[in-house]
Parts: structure tokens; sequence; C-alpha cells
């Protein structure tokens, strides 16, 4: 689950907001905004079409950015060079875009063949020329007459495969558009907007099917992964996040560090006893970011986030799997190979929401392991061995921790870190030859309140709320974690919290926005910073790069942020040597 710092007011075409606590906490909106099914504007002029052999190639093609994060592996590490730590203070906006929808920016953009994908809140397309900026078409999903969501009415970014877009939408469906026309050539109903579900994050496509999560889990759904067909839009295969029995798992007292959760262990299995079979149907457990796939095990391996209600715990005794944990499954069935959670029985929102990212690293005896990592809202990147999910290491706190785990009261506790994180959704970048991972944290201090809450059917369901404290100090932290040791290589402190994600190149830098406007370059062995540009709104969204006729060019959304209410603004901004 996601929180702002102030009142959420989504008034736009009909949309009604609802806030929580002192501390506006959740967005809730049910929209009806006027939209269509064909796009306006002019079909791009060229075939525009990605192989399945070149989205296998992403983390090898220094021309296109044709995954929301990079490559399958999801390393966000860009391969070109053309910019780099010697050069990049000479970096110069190439052209900017304006949308037409003023609010929160989240989108990566998908850039083939020097044509740009963006996507925007309220579920817009636009298809762009990748070095002028010159529009070729609009495409706006038309919502349906009920929308539920969390957070802000962002979108992620598309996926593409062969000749078409894919984009989750804030009604829950899945649409597949022509990705020379914007035509609509689909649409399927992947959950039930009334029940609370509804999409943000950028789907995947692989071996001819589209891999999508849901958002939910402050509202009572059960969570899932499903596979659709990508060329018909049927139903292939789902997982769901909340197991129908075992969710109770193991009764676990200690978090994945060691550090005691505080569970009255006896008082939950009577809890249990005394519970419905089919409580198992409300226990949230959504998936907020893409998953990333290993096409050498045939694997999709992602996180899921809170249990349902957030804190009131009473609710739904035992650990709560598959919540707040790290999971593999089989691409073509859908199938459990294992998972890893690392905060049984949540009552404090840690939900793991950061994509999970494919890598290298050493083992604990100093022998190369292919892993998989994941940078927790606690404050640690977590190493997995690949093909089994044991927990490797975690890395030193990359954030101030204080009062771990103390449970929620009703009047108030005071625990670090906040429900934001740590690394909230925000993505990560890895450098492969530095073996660093690069994380974009927060530090909002906040006191848990908890409160009775019975399942309020399809409506927000916090069993509390999380209030920030007045007149402590918020920042954020651009951290690098070695992932052979856990330790920090180095960090660099922002005057706000930082959420929307990093980007790594082969040119030795590493890309991140802030929420005054500024996106930055570092350095990305030392963490110098090398070069910023004021952008005028927040810049709350992951940077992608590409290379069109010999020129590099970095690209990043500035649209500010509803969770954190940072400025807001339609922009998308292409910058580029002299």
């Amino acid at each position: 689950m996601n929180i702002s710092n102030s009142q959420l007011k989504l008034l736009r075409n009909g949309a009604v907001a609802l806030a929580m606590g002192t501390l506006a906490t959740l967005a809730l909106a049910q929209v009806e905004i006027s939209g269509q099914t064909t796009a306006t504007g002019s079909p791009v002029p060229k075939t525009v079409t990605v192989s399945q052999a070149q989205l296998d190639a992403a983390d090898k093609d220094s021309s296109n950015f044709i995954h929301s994060n990079m490559n399958y592996a999801q390393t966000r590490y860009y391969p070109a060079t053309q910019i780099n730590t010697k050069n990049v203070a000479k970096l110069k906006p190439a052209f900017q875009f304006q949308t037409a929808v003023l609010e929160s920016m989240e989108t990566a953009p998908i850039v083939v063949d020097g044509v740009m994908f963006i996507t925007t809140s309220y579920n817009h397309v636009y298809a762009l020329d990748a070095t002028t900026g010159k529009e070729f078409w609009h495409y706006k999903h038309k919502l349906g007459s009920v929308t539920t969501y969390c957070c802000g009415p962002n979108n992620r970014g598309v996926a593409v495969l062969g000749d078409r877009l894919f984009m989750g939408t804030l009604d829950s469906k899945l649409v597949a558009l022509d990705a020379k026309t914007g035509k609509l050539l689909w649409s399927s109903q992947v959950g039930d907007p009334e029940a609370g579900y509804s999409e943000t994050m950028a789907p995947v496509a692989v071996n001819g099917k589209v891999l999508i999560g849901t958002n939910g889990g402050e509202y009572g759904v059960r969570g899932f992964l499903k596979a659709f067909d990508a060329q018909t839009g049927k139903e292939l295969w789902s997982f769901a996040t909340i197991p129908a029995k075992g969710q109770e798992g193991v009764w676990a007292t200690k978090d994945a560090t060691g550090h005691d959760l505080h569970r009255d262990i006896a008082a939950e299995k009577a809890q249990l006893a005394s519970k419905g079979g089919d409580f198992y149907k409300t226990l949230g457990g959504g998936i907020w970011m893409a998953p990333a796939i290993d096409k050498d095990t045939n694997t999709a391996f992602f996180v899921v986030g809170n249990p349902s209600p957030d804190l009131y715990g009473a609710e739904r005794p035992g650990d709560n799997l598959y919540t707040d944990s790290i999971v593999a499954v089989d691409l073509n069935t859908g199938a459990y190979k294992w998972h890893y959670q690392y905060i049984a029985h949540d009552v404090w929102d840690l939900d793991a929401v950061s994509p999970v990212i494919l890598t290298e690293a050493k083992g604990k005896d100093g022998v190369l392991r292919k892993v998989a990592i994941h940078g927790g809202k606690t404050g640690h990147v977590y190493v997995h061995d690949r093909a089994t999910g044991e927990l490797i290491r975690y890395s030193e706190a990359m954030i101030p921790q204080e009062a771990m785990f103390a449970l929620p009261t009703k009047a108030g506790t005071r625990m670090l870190p906040g429900a934001n994180g740590g690394v909230e959704w925000s993505p990560m970048a890895v450098n492969p030859a530095l073996h660093l991972a690069y994380a974009a944290n927060l530090h909002q201090p906040m006191t848990y309140h908890v409160e009775e809450a019975k399942y309020p059917g399809g409506k927000l369901w916090l069993g509390g709320a999380f209030k920030a404290i007045p007149g402590e100090k918020q920042w954020g932290r651009l951290a690098a974690v070695n992932l052979d040791t856990g330790k920090l290589a180095w960090k660099f402190d922002t005057e706000q919290p930082l959420i929307g994600g990093v980007l790594a190149t082969a040119g030795g830098l590493v890309f991140n926005g802030e929420g005054n406007g500024l996106f930055r370059a570092f350095d990305a062995a030392t963490g110098k910073m090398l070069w910023e540009y004021q952008c005028g709104a927040g810049v709350n969204a992951p940077a992608v790069s590409y290379t069109v006729a010999g020129k590099q060019y970095v690209a990043v959304a500035a649209g500010g942020n509803t969770q954190l209410d940072f400025k807001r603004g339609n922009t998308v901004l292409v910058f580029a040597l002299p």
C-alpha cells in the first residue's frame, strides 16, 4: 500500500477522493471519464514491431528501450556509453513533449526504432517521434462507470510484442492497441473494480502471453498474477497470491532479518479457530510492479504487497501467505515454484513492491551465483538464490530504523521506517560490472494507529491510519549497495523523499529524479553528482535511454506524484549531448 502527505483531491470529471486519518493516506476514486476506442492523430509512418528474439536480447540492445525496466531481468542497465561520466555535464534538453493530462506521471517510456510510447494518468497513450517529440497518435481509454484505485490515477507504461502494445487500466482491464495506429484491438477484464481491483503496473509480454498483476490490497481483494493470450486476450492462467489453504504459514515470530515481530501466536490461533473458512478471499496481496522473467528456467519472479486490512491483524490470523513475499512461478502454467516471506502477519504496511531484479552476486562461499534481488520498504536489499529462494544475504539498512516492528496502538506507535519505506514501488537499477544495486529511499517518520475494522465490501479497509510526525524532517537517499557484501558503497541524501526509480548506464552513470523537479546524474562508482536539470515538476518516474541515428538520448517524465503530493506536471523531457 502507498500513502500520501496531504489531503488528496482528485476531482476530475466526477472523480471522488477519500482520505483517512490526520494524514491523508490513500486516494479512493470513483471516476467516469469520457474516452474513445480509436486513437486520434495519424499512424506512425513506419512499421512498428518487436520480435520475441528482440525482447529476449534487450539487455544488449543499445538502440531501443523495449521493456519498462529495460529487459526481462529488470536491471534498468542501458548498455550504451556515448553519454558518460566525462561528458554528462554537457547534457542539454533535446525536446519536451506535453501531454493533455496534468496529473502524476510514473510512466517508463518504451522506445522502438525511433518511436516512443508513453502513458499518463487516466490511461492515455501517446506515440511520438523519439528524436523530435512530434505526436503521431493519442489513445484515451474509456474508463468504466466505477473505478477504485489507491494512491493516484497512475499508469507505469505499456508492454510491446509484435505490432501490439498492452496496457493495464484503472478500471481493471488489459487492453491491446495497434502500435502503428493506436486502434483498440481487444479488451479483457482482469478484475472487478467494484470489489477494489485496479491496474497501474506496466504488463510484461513474453512468449505470446501478457502477464499482469493487480492492485487492491487496501480494499480486501484476493491478489493474483494472470497471463493472457497476446493475440486474443483470453485468460490462460491465474496464480492467487493468497492460497485457499495454508495462508496461515508457519507462524513465524521473526522477520527475514531476525527482528521480533511481537506476535501473540496463541491469540492468533484462537482467532483462526473462530473464523470462517473463506477469509482468504479478502486477504489482500496485490502485485504493484512488473514481474521479472528468467527464460532459461521458464520462471516469473514477483513481489507481493500487504495483507488486508493493513493494520488490524485480528481479522487475518496467521502468516498471511504470500503477502510481503518474493514468489517464483512457472511461466507456462503459473504453477508455484517457491516463495520467501519477508514479514509474516504484517501490521505496518511494509509490503514488497519494488520489482525483482535478476542478476549475479557472490554466495556465502564467495562463488558467483545467479540471484534474484528485491529492495524492501524495510530499507534492506535482499539477495536470493534464483533457483531455490534461499536468502543469501540482506544489506545493511539504507535508512534509519527505530523500534522496528513495535505494534500499532490506538493512540499511535512510532516506528521507522514509515509505511512508504525504505524503497517504495521505485524500481532499482544494477551495474553488473560493479555488482552494485542503486535504490531510491524515503525517510518519513510516522506513527501507526490501529482500530477494529470489519470488511466493508470493496471499500477502503485500513484498520487504522499512518500519520506523519509534525516537525520531523522527511528526506530521501539514493543508495548504492554492494551485492557481494551487503555493504553500502555510497549514498547521496536529498531534501525530499525519493520515489520514482533509477536508471544505470554503461557510461558509468546513474540517473535519478526528485519531487522538487531536479533530475540528476551521478558517477555510478563513487556517487559524485555530475549533472542536474530543473524540470519544473516532480520527477517521480524512472528514466530510460535509447539511441537513434548514432545519437544517445535520456528521457524522463516530470509529472509529480499524488502519493507524496509533489508538484504536478504533464511533460516528458528528453536530453542529449550538443
